[in-house]
């Protein structure tokens, strides 16, 4: 038999072509095969060697697994959780609460300006000397009689008189040193009754004393009744007073 005419048996035609042709009864007609290539013989061996042959594998149709099939999702219905009930509605409306009534004070009214807050002295006198003459005097404008007649009686045996004063009475309006000295601007203050904190000095001395202090001199003395009690007691008072006025006015 020639190389160029083989003849495939039914059998081997259906184990090659099984997935593609039908099977027949008997060899099939009309069909002539390829001829298979014709190998070389190796001299050296003398053995033709093999030539690979293809294998051909039919290719069956996928099969579909019946599990594979993704069933249509059935509906899923979702139940939502009821609403939690309000705690406002649960919780009964707060009665008013009764009105509170206190009995703290009312607060206190604000205080004017500095400028207007500071007091304003009525003065006795023209004060042409810048001399101040602080005395304690209640339930009178200024002093009684008898004490303004004893002060310009002590003015003249100065070589002055009321012209060259101002008289404040502490009683009537307290007298402070800082609105005292921006008003009347006193080089001297005569304290009679009265001791330097009473006017807020921040110091203190004794009566009869003369002091200096921030551009002002002071001299303190006891009240105007005193020095014209009768008896020794009062002449006594009244010498160291007029001792030193001879050193304040350097008379």
């Amino acid at each position: 038999m020639s190389l160029n005419h083989i003849e495939l048996k039914e059998p081997l035609i259906t184990e090659l072509y099984r997935g593609n042709l039908l099977a027949t009864e008997g060899p099939i007609k009309g069909i002539t095969l390829p001829a298979a290539p014709v190998a070389s013989v190796s001299p050296a061996t003398g053995t033709p060697p093999v030539a690979p042959v293809a294998a051909v594998t039919p290719v069956a149709p996928a099969a579909v697994a019946p599990s594979s099939v993704a069933a249509p999702a059935s509906p899923t219905t979702v139940i939502s959780p009821a609403p939690a009930p309000s705690a406002r509605a649960a919780t009964p409306p707060a009665s008013p609460a009764p009105p509170v009534i206190s009995s703290a004070p009312p607060p206190a009214q604000a205080q004017p300006a500095s400028g207007t807050a500071e007091p304003v002295y009525k003065i006795l006198g023209n004060n042409r000397r810048k001399i101040t003459i602080v005395v304690q005097s209640p339930g009178i404008a200024f002093l009684p009689d008898d004490q303004l007649s004893f002060l310009g009686k002590m003015l003249e045996a100065c070589k002055m008189n009321m012209g060259d004063v101002a008289i404040v009475n502490h009683a009537t309006v307290p007298v402070q040193i800082a609105p005292l000295k921006e008003q009347l601007q006193p080089s001297f203050i005569l304290l009679f009754g009265l001791g330097p904190v009473d006017i807020r000095l921040p110091m203190n001395f004794p009566v009869f004393k003369i002091m200096n202090y921030d551009q002002c001199t002071y001299l303190s003395s006891p009240p105007l009744a005193e020095l014209l009690q009768p008896g020794e007691e009062g002449k006594l008072l009244k010498s160291k007073l007029w001792v030193s006025l001879k050193a304040l006015f350097e008379i």
